[in-house]
């Protein structure tokens, strides 16, 4: 194993040992340290009735199949739930827009963990719906916090997170359908940024706190294309990233491992300092 992935297992296991019990990691004092050390921010929306999905998608739905006391005196509960593989906090598989490409469970564990970098655009975008983020922004970041890390995950924080559950205020329409997509209005990375984050920064996998990585009016949805032709993985509809600071966090993303899946309901959360 090299040098660069024996570190970015480590990472995994390190901030794993906050949620899984001491003893499957083997060394109970090094779960304590860490968990001094460190805050988690959960960067998921819940998922429920309100969960924002595409126009044209069906919405989530929890099916209660048992919540009842049996005759045998214990209590017993299950449900069924019912989902696109698109809605509420998820990651896109690169097959969803490159034909030929990793699948779902295909993606190595090692993309979806990784140094993370929160690029603020809040302001950016916060007067124009339609705004589409370039490689200047992005450059622009830098020259104010650093370069981005390579095989980094860079999540792009618009604010629109602030609008969920409200599908008219984050989507720019309640309208459903065909025409629902036709009205869409929110934020998104421009292809040529999304280009020059795969050149330029080789990034392992970028988020945003939107519906799509796309902006809302894009037909083509070419920033799609960009990312995931080359294996780089998005995260959709992100929450909390105004809790994040620019830098020195880690991102851990794990998705359902869907076979032959082109996306899944993802529980993405960041570790941090507790100083940050």
């Amino acid at each position: 194993m090299g040098k660069s992935r024996s570190y970015r297992v480590s990472t995994l296991i390190t901030a794993l040992s906050f949620i899984i019990s001491a003893g499957c990691v083997g060394d109970r004092q090094v779960g304590r340290i860490a968990w001094e050390q460190s805050r988690i921010v959960d960067l998921t929306h819940s998922f429920g009735g309100n969960t924002i999905v595409w126009p044209t998608e069906q919405d989530f739905k929890l099916v209660v199949q048992h919540a009842e006391h049996t005759e045998r005196g214990y209590y017993y509960s299950s449900n069924r739930i019912e989902m696109p593989e698109h809605g509420g906090t998820h990651i896109d598989a690169p097959i969803h827009f490159s034909e030929g490409k990793q699948t779902l469970d295909q993606i190595p564990v090692e993309r979806l963990v990784g140094a993370g970098v929160r690029i603020d655009l809040t302001r950016l975008c916060g007067d124009d719906r339609d705004c589409q983020i370039t490689a200047h922004d992005l450059m622009r970041w830098e020259s104010r916090s650093g370069q981005i890390p390579e095989r980094a995950i860079v999540l792009l924080d618009t604010g629109y997170a602030r609008f969920w559950p409200s599908r008219k205020d984050y989507l720019g329409t309640d309208m459903r359908g065909q025409e629902g997509v036709q009205a869409l209005h929110f934020p998104g990375l421009h292809p040529e940024a999304a280009a020059w984050l795969v050149r330029e920064r080789h990034v392992t996998a970028v988020g945003i706190d939107t519906a799509s990585i796309d902006y809302g009016q894009s037909t083509a949805f070419e920033t799609h294309v960009a990312l995931l032709s080359h294996n780089v993985s998005v995260f959709e509809n992100l929450a909390n990233l105004d809790d994040l600071p620019d830098r020195g966090f880690d991102v851990i993303a794990l998705p359902m491992k869907i076979k032959g899946g082109t996306g899944g309901p993802l529980r993405i959360i960041a570790v941090l300092p507790t100083s940050r």
